[in-house]
């Protein structure tokens, strides 16, 4: 009987460090989850508590993209301390693996510099406040509503829903089409025999019209601006105009004041072209200009005709 004790009490000894080692791995595990979620909460409540006492949308836009990156962080490196931990638990030893990894991580940054320029880059743009989510911007050449920013990309989702991932590193210019104002901008074109005062004059009250709209009023900062006469094309005398209004709402904007504008050159009687010729055979210094006729001679009969020229079969 006494033997039969001391065996099992061998047998317990020989498993005790093993047990000990499963139960430290099991409390480091455990750890960095409870570590993990402490300080993203911590992260999150000291957003809330900053965005609190501010007003600014653009600013608070910019609180949320940098909670997610600094949650993205730390999960990054407790998971980094927690593997070294349990690694070393398990009893390997770690200095060589970090020495390798010092190593390899010299010839792995020749090999991926460009993953290493996606998180500098991304890095940089959010500590710039470049870029936030619900941004409208081109980056890349893609454009379209940024739904999530990251160190290693960006991600944008169009105006036909194609969601585009665009990588930090690709990014070198950044058109942001959403930071604190935006402009309708539109090139209004009309006939060359207009007066441009009268249509300058139906431009401005369409657009006050629209500003003292309870639908718009909100959206359009400031009353129309004309800067002049644009162009002179083939068909039409270009005027070109804007409108400053609120961020993202540029696009509402000007659909609603080109629909607006259109109804009231109807009513006025202001013409807007279309591409066409006019054909002149010869015109006085008043303007007039004597009818164009074609002549068309009549073989058979040896007669003249006047008229339009038609194409004989036969």
């Amino acid at each position: 009987m006494m033997e039969e004790i001391l065996a099992y009490l061998r047998a317990v000894a020989d498993w005790s460090p093993m047990v000990k080692s499963a139960l430290k791995i099991l409390i480091i595990l455990i750890a960095a989850s409870i570590l993990s979620r402490v300080l993203k909460s911590v992260i999150g409540l000291l957003r809330e508590r900053v965005s609190r006492d501010r007003t600014d949308t653009e600013e608070i836009k910019r609180l949320e993209t940098l909670e997610r990156a600094f949650r993205y962080m730390v999960s990054v490196i407790i998971t980094l301390v927690a593997g070294m931990l349990v690694l070393s638990e398990l009893g390997i030893n770690i200095a060589p693996i970090l020495g390798a990894a010092g190593v390899a991580g010299i010839a792995v940054g020749f090999g991926a510099q460009s993953l290493i320029k996606d998180y500098f880059n991304g890095f940089f743009m959010l500590l710039e406040n470049q870029i936030r989510k619900g941004d409208v911007v081109m980056v890349g050449g893609k454009s379209g509503l940024v739904e999530e920013v990251t160190l290693r990309h960006v991600r944008l989702r169009d105006y036909n829903g194609d969601v585009h991932f665009v990588p930090s590193g690709l990014i070198d210019t950044v058109t942001n089409k959403s930071r604190e104002y935006s402009y309708a901008l539109m090139n209004i074109g009309v006939a060359y025999r207009e007066s441009l005062d009268e249509v300058m004059d139906v431009m401005t009250k369409v657009a006050a019209e629209m500003q003292q709209d309870s639908k718009f009023s909100t959206s359009i900062m400031e009353a129309l601006e004309i800067a002049g006469v644009e162009n002179w094309a083939d068909s039409a005398v270009i005027i070109r105009c804007r409108l400053k209004v609120q961020p993202l709402e540029q696009w509402n904007v000007r659909r609603a004041y080109l629909k607006r504008l259109k109804d009231a050159f109807d009513i006025h009687g202001i013409e807007i072209p279309y591409p066409h010729i006019t054909v002149y055979s010869g015109q006085a210094k008043d303007g007039t200009a004597p009818p164009f006729l074609l002549r068309q001679e009549d073989t058979t009969t040896s007669n003249t005709k006047t008229g339009i020229l038609q194409e004989k079969s036969g």
